[in-house]
């Protein structure tokens, strides 16, 4: 039950594309810096059509998969915003590709979540 729970979370977190109004990290002691990047995620958070789903956020969501995911990863994500339940297909799979995608795309999901929220 609790790996439905957090496939779930990591789901909602990435299909709504953020959360809180502020997406800004630090890079350095003092020196604030929005991350924002285009790309194939970006571009399918934004085209959803959800209600929290907004320039920066869908973008601070593409910078972060830049730095964690593969092209391949990000076309495959894209496939996830278009159809949620793929993920859960991905997640209960047997086969190895689909669990080390799942694996990956959890990481991602929570690293996008600390940094775009």
């Amino acid at each position: 039950m609790k790996p439905m729970v957090l496939a779930l979370v990591a789901l909602s977190t990435l299909a709504a594309c953020g959360g809180k109004a502020s997406n800004y990290t630090t890079r350095g002691a003092f020196t604030p810096t929005q991350l924002y990047a285009t790309g194939p995620l970006q571009r399918a958070c934004m085209s959803q059509g959800r209600r929290a789903a907004n320039s920066q956020r869908c973008g601070c969501v593409q910078a972060v998969a830049d730095q964690q995911l593969s092209s391949s990863d990000q076309r495959r994500g894209v496939k996830a915003f278009k159809d949620p339940h793929k993920v859960q297909v991905w997640r209960q799979s047997d086969r190895a590709s689909d669990n080390a995608f799942w694996a990956t795309w959890k990481a991602f999901g929570r690293t996008a979540e600390a940094v775009c929220s």
